[in-house]
């Protein structure tokens, strides 16, 4: 049995604790909005009246809180309470820059910090499901990971480069947001075509977009946009997309159509429509 504190109780949070409950540890919580740690005792949580306080003796500290702001907020007001070999397990989605200063000025003062962000929602975080990544010292992993192989089913260390998981963590959600934005855009032409979502979906029983991407994704990578499908084409099919639409909203198709102008005006409209992606490859 372990004997850990979590800060931050919200839809996430609440989640992992009560797994840990349910796996025997023993847990303190905190969080700002007092009923939502009070919550948690049901399931045998003790409630802290103070970031400290809950990190009292506490060996392993998980964060899951909002954003950079706040985890540095809560972790000044924890260390006051925090044992000298406590590691602090941050899962918060954090800024990869941020995140990197942070660790470095709490390395520098003694302090074990971990970042740990995740691919897992309030569900699968009490069924031990999903992806936990880290990025940090090896010495420290090492240290926790059995523990992050209970809370989920797949863990992955990025190395001691104190950012990368943060930023793997970004470009994760990008698929995750983007992807969601053009599934509203395909609603949307659906909408202008007097066809139903549900039945927008049926697509999708015959057509795997997905089984696209590596190729792709790979290509667009090592900057080869020898055409497969020219950018002017890939434009003149997003135009037909915005007229089928209509005046109903879209999500991400206007700012598709506004890259493709700006880099077909560069002169590269015969090249395949992967070279959007041109000024992200530069160094």
């Amino acid at each position: 049995m372990a004997t850990i504190a979590y800060l931050g109780t919200g839809l996430l949070g609440s989640g992992f604790i009560e797994a840990a409950l349910g796996r025997g540890d023993s847990v303190t919580v905190w969080n700002r909005t007092p009923a939502k740690a009070a919550a948690l005792v049901a399931f045998g949580a003790t409630v802290a009246s103070t970031p400290a306080d809950a990190v009292r003796g506490a060996e392993r500290v998980h964060l899951v809180l909002k954003d950079d702001a706040v985890v540095e907020e809560v972790i000044a007001a924890l260390r006051p309470g925090l044992s000298a070999d406590a590691i602090i397990v941050d899962h918060t989605t954090t800024q990869p820059v941020l995140t990197a200063e942070r660790a470095a000025r709490l390395s520098a003062d003694g302090v074990n910090y971990l970042h740990c962000p995740v691919f897992i929602g309030p569900a699968a975080a009490r069924q031990g499901q999903g992806i936990i990544m880290a990025s940090g010292a090896q010495a420290l992993f090492d240290a926790v990971r059995p523990a992050l192989e209970q809370q989920a089913q797949r863990v992955v260390y990025w190395g001691e480069r104190t950012d990368l998981a943060a930023a793997y963590k970004l470009m994760g959600n990008a698929f995750i947001i983007g992807l969601g934005a053009l599934v509203a855009d395909v609603f949307t032409i659906a909408a202008g075509s007097d066809v139903e979502a549900p039945d927008a979906l049926k697509l999708l029983e015959f057509f795997n977009p997905g089984s696209m991407l590596q190729n792709r994704g790979r290509k667009m990578s090592e900057g080869d946009f020898e055409a497969s499908f020219e950018l002017v084409m890939a434009r003149k099919d997003v135009r037909l997309m915005q007229e089928t639409a209509g005046p109903r909203p879209l999500a991400a198709l206007p700012s598709i159509a506004a890259r493709m102008d700006e880099v077909i005006a560069q002169g590269h409209g015969a090249e395949d429509f992967g070279v959007i992606a041109r000024d992200a490859l530069r160094r």
